[in-house]
């Protein structure tokens, strides 16, 4: 076999340099739900991070204990820059950008939504590529241009979910979906829409186009010759009629994928919903992480003394925070000393207690080196002969004396000739000697027992005789 052509190592690294810078560049993102929401809302959590998608955390696992705040603490390790927050009331579904990791967090109501799926089943045919979703959508905004400064703010957060696309070095073979954002100033209302893009050649007939579409040559036995079905429209129908026009033909600038797509050559764009669909409406921005100054409300309006009392409030809130910080720091660094004031003790004790010990076993080594005073042994003997008033015998006071030396443990005395069979024998002996010494005892205790019972001035019958037996021959 001929050898294989080495891999370029230089071009290799290159591009995934490349990709890693803008890897990191890239805006990241979270979508959670926060508290008990429904299935259809979890269902609708999960197509908007296909949205979001590829950077998002797609398998990211919400627990019923996970809050807000467990996600925001963890995103800065992850270079997440924003979290999209779904959360549910008695009355409506709320939707939460908050961007990481100083804020500001807006809210949004969603008034409608509708799923994938159900975008889907009301299609005739689904778009669906399996690289479409490897690269970022286009984002599409119209009528954000607005003057207010909480449009303002909306623009910039919606254009911070998606990274940026620089016009001269993008590659349209990549751009595969389209994130379209419309707002209409009467309603104050946004509609969230996700498409699929697909590009198409131009100047081909319908019968054409779905000779070089599809795979199978359609069935052409009902036509003398082929220019009879493409004359005809290969028998499309009307919903199948696709209509091409000046506001979506383009020269194609660059290579991008499709039959029939060509440089320089005018192409069709076409797209196709992919769904979920979402209608937002502002309700407040905030200053910070959720929980900072309100800088809008869209329903609410507070008087300069109402705001004059939050802001006190606030600072109320925070002194205390800061002094409880302050608190728990001492108190941490006062913990901390008397451990190391309790180890030193410890250590000394320790110590002091081995000195001891070593004393004290010197001291009992110079007891047992001493010998016992002879003049002492004279003393007994003299005291014995003035109380007894006789000689003592020789081997009463011997010259050696017992130690006062007791050990802590108790020897045991063993036999060097028993094995453990034999010891389990004679412990079998002994119970068995221990069992006929109580039945012995117990039969006699019943005899005495009958023979209390014994009638007085009866005769006795020939049961009772055998019973209690003949009494008056052993007295």
């Amino acid at each position: 076999m001929p050898k294989k052509r080495a891999k370029s190592v230089r071009a290799h690294k290159a591009t995934q340099k490349e990709e890693d810078s803008d890897l990191k560049k890239a805006p990241h993102s979270f979508v959670i739900k926060s508290g008990n929401v429904g299935k259809y809302v979890q269902q609708l959590v999960k197509d908007v991070r296909k949205v979001m998608e590829p950077y998002t955390a797609s398998k990211l696992k919400v627990k019923k204990w996970n809050r807000i705040k467990d996600f925001t603490t963890i995103a800065g390790y992850f270079n997440v820059t924003q979290i999209l927050c779904f959360t549910r009331t008695d009355n409506y579904l709320n939707l939460r950008i908050i961007r990481q990791p100083r804020g500001p967090t807006l809210y949004f109501k969603v008034c409608e939504y509708s799923l994938t799926k159900d975008v889907e089943s009301a299609m005739k045919s689904i778009n669906r590529n399996s690289k479409q979703f490897d690269h970022q959508p286009l984002l599409v905004m119209k009528n954000l241009n607005v003057k207010t400064i909480s449009m303002k703010l909306v623009t910039t957060v919606f254009q911070n979910l998606f990274p940026s696309i620089n016009v001269n070095q993008v590659k349209l073979r990549r751009i595969r979906r389209c994130v379209l954002l419309f707002y209409d100033p009467e309603t104050e209302l946004i509609q969230f829409r996700h498409y699929n893009i697909r590009v198409v050649p131009t100047g081909l007939t319908p019968a054409v186009r779905k000779i070089i579409k599809k795979k199978k040559v359609p069935n052409l036995g009902n036509y003398k010759d082929i220019s009879d079905y493409i004359e005809n429209g290969g028998n499309l129908s009307e919903s199948e009629a696709e209509f091409d026009g000046p506001l979506n033909e383009v020269v194609l600038p660059q290579e991008v994928s499709g039959v029939g797509n060509k440089i320089a050559k005018k192409s069709a764009i076409r797209l196709t919903e992919l769904g979920p669909r979402m209608t937002l409406q502002l309700e407040k921005i905030e200053e910070g992480v959720c929980g900072g100054d309100v800088l809008f409300h869209n329903f609410k309006s507070k008087t300069p003394q109402e705001v004059k009392a939050t802001e006190k409030r606030r600072e109320a809130k925070r002194k205390l925070k800061e002094m409880r910080k302050k608190q728990q720091q001492e108190n941490v660094m006062k913990k901390a000393k008397l451990k190391e004031e309790h180890k030193k003790k410890s250590l000394k004790g320790m110590e002091k207690a081995k000195q001891l010990k070593e004393e004290g076993t010197e001291a009992d080594e110079d007891d047992l080196s001493k010998e016992p005073d002879e003049d002492v042994e004279e003393d007994d003997i003299e005291y014995y002969r003035q109380e007894v008033q006789a000689e003592p015998e020789p081997e009463l006071f011997s010259k050696k004396r017992k130690s006062n030396f007791k050990s802590a443990t108790k020897s045991k005395r063993f036999k060097k000739d028993d094995s453990p069979a034999q010891k389990k024998s004679d412990s079998k002996k002994s119970k068995m000697s221990a069992l006929s010494k109580k039945k012995k005892e117990n039969f006699s205790r019943t005899n005495k027992k009958f023979v209390s019972k014994k009638p007085k001035g009866k005769r006795l019958s020939s049961k009772s005789k055998s019973k209690f037996g003949n009494k008056k021959k052993r007295n």
